[in-house]
């Protein structure tokens, strides 16, 4: 069995965040450790508080985990301020752990703002050079490459410019999109192009952090980023097929929707 590490946000509801990530990680087989860098009160409607863990506990944690059983992956979420993120680099650094899958997340799914708008700088210097994978959505890639992305050849030319950042590899995620779901990953290389019919529910709270966490752990199981992003949308997508209408806003996805079918709880 493969460890894996999520470095993110705590969201207390358990649709996004650390809780997502778990579940995605024992969905796919793997042993899921996490170090929390945010506290958030959020629900499926809103996000009521955040409060920042103190940049010396997240790297404790961090020194907790590697010292002891070294992950196979890491997957990271929100980092809310500078400080979050240069702590979670130097411990990356001095660790060196492979399939690093980045999730630069910037919104929760109602619009309330996860990352202060003055931490993208810092981001992009010290985050963005450690990713294997990156995984922006739209609006997230138009703020860190600075510009407006309408087309398919638009991620493209986005995730060229991001990629020219230092990481290894890019999905730009087309759900933001009108039509169907297209990402676009760029593995400095080539181009591959990831296509799905919409599905019509608001139920999608936690998806990018479902995606991201999909993504590390194929990569830890032995698959090329193209693989593991294939694989990784087409478990996001029988996610979404099945969410759940938990809550009074966007309800999260079924991340054990498969175990739910064998264990014949679900047809």
């Amino acid at each position: 069995m493969k460890n894996l590490l999520t470095i993110a946000g705590s969201d207390c509801s358990g649709g996004a965040g650390i809780q997502a990530d778990l579940k995605t990680f024992a969905a796919h087989g793997t042993f899921g450790m996490s170090v929390i860098v945010s506290v958030v009160a959020e629900n499926t409607a809103r996000v009521i508080d955040i409060q920042d863990v103190t940049p010396d506990m997240i790297e404790k944690q961090m020194d907790a985990v590697f010292e002891d059983i070294y992950p196979d992956a890491v997957k990271i979420g929100m980092l809310s301020t500078p400080e979050c993120m240069q702590a979670v680099a130097r411990k990356l650094q001095e660790y060196k752990p492979q399939n690093v899958v980045v999730d630069p997340v910037m919104y929760a799914k109602n619009g309330c703002a996860l990352m202060q708008p003055y931490a993208i700088d810092t981001l992009i210097k010290t985050i963005i050079p450690l990713a294997d994978v990156l995984t922006p959505n739209i609006p997230e890639a138009e703020k860190i490459a600075e510009m407006k992305i309408e087309t398919v050849a638009d991620m493209e030319a986005a995730a060229k410019k991001i990629c020219a950042m230092g990481c290894k590899g890019i999905v730009v995620k087309g759900g933001h999109h009108i039509g169907d779901a297209v990402d676009v990953l760029y593995d400095g290389t080539e181009f591959y192009h990831f296509k799905t019919g919409r599905i019509e529910t608001k139920n999608t709270h936690g998806t990018g952090c479902t995606f991201s966490s999909a993504i590390a752990a194929n990569l830890a199981n032995g698959m090329t980023v193209a693989e593991a992003v294939k694989a990784a949308k087409d478990y996001v997508t029988t996610a979404i097929k099945h969410s759940l209408a938990i809550g009074k806003g966007c309800g999260p996805t079924h991340h054990f929707v498969d175990l739910y079918r064998k264990a014949g709880m679900l047809e």
